[in-house]
Formats: structure tokens, sequence, C-alpha cells
């Protein structure tokens, strides 16, 4: 059976735990096994080492796993969560196959000046140009964006026969 990363901010929802069971449960449905962060045990004394800890387990996940979906919805902006997306630079980087969804499909540009409150201004508040090339995504992960939902993504690594 092939082992599916779950990356995503889900983590810091009130109820990650159950999300994780509920999303580990489709994998089931679905013939993979989901692996959620939440699922290592971690220890440290010191914040940092806690952090450390989480770090290197998440890492070790990555390692086990054939195939990783990330959740690219907008987190805390108008961009995906950064730990998410390292994890995916990081599973790609191990060859991994990775994809991804996202609950927002507007383009990078129209979400960004929505959830900045840009209005129709081509720069952000600092000046700076805002990504146009009418993806959904940054250009550098737009590709592995292939889904609105965590279900739609199983279903489409089921259809072909990842």
């Amino acid at each position: 059976m092939q082992k599916i990363y779950l990356a995503g901010p889900e983590v810091f929802l009130p109820n990650a735990t159950e999300v994780g069971k509920a999303h580990k449960h489709l994998c089931q449905q679905y013939g993979y096994e989901g692996l959620f962060p939440l699922d290592n045990t971690i220890s440290g004394n010191t914040p940092k080492k806690i952090a450390e800890a989480i770090r290197q387990a998440n890492e070790a996940m990555i390692r086990t796993c054939d195939i990783v979906i990330a959740n690219f919805s907008p987190f805390r902006g108008p961009e995906p969560d950064s730990g998410t997306v390292w994890e995916v630079g990081f599973a790609q980087g191990l060859g991994k196959k990775v994809i991804a969804y996202s609950t927002d499909l507007r383009t990078h540009k129209e979400k960004t000046q929505s959830i900045l409150n840009l209005g129709n201004a081509n720069y952000d508040a600092l000046g700076m140009a805002i990504e146009d090339f009418g993806l959904t995504h940054n250009l550098m992960f737009s590709p592995i964006v292939i889904a609105n939902s965590f279900e739609a993504s199983l279903q489409y690594l089921a259809q072909n026969g990842l």
C-alpha cells in the first residue's frame, strides 16, 4: 500500500487530530495509507528542541512516503503555509510524487489583490509587483495544484493510477 504524507496547515486547527483522522480514513478508502504529522511522537524540554524534533520527525515521515498531498489554500494571507511549501520542496528534492489542492482557485493576482485589499492594483503596499501569469499560485508550484479539495486529490491519484 502506498503511503501519502498529508501536508498542510490543518495541524494548526483546534480539531487537528480529528481532521487528520478523517483524511487518513479517506486515504484508506482510496487504497492508501495516510501519514499525518501529528501522528509523530515529539519530545523536548525547550521550544527550540521541540521545534527541531517536529522538523526531524516530519522529514523522516516524508522520507517514508511515496506521495505527498499538500493543502495550498491561502494561509494567513494569499500564499499557502510556508511550512507546507517547504515540505513540498523537500519531497520533490527526494523525488517523491507531489500534488496539491487549494480551496481558492482564483488567480494568484486576484487572491493577492483581494486578501490584501489592493483593489485592482498591480503592486502591493511596498511597491512590489504582483505576480500575474494567470496561474492559481506562484509559478514555481502552480503546476502541482490539481484539485480544490483533499478528496478530489485522492480521486486524481486513483484516476491516474498513482
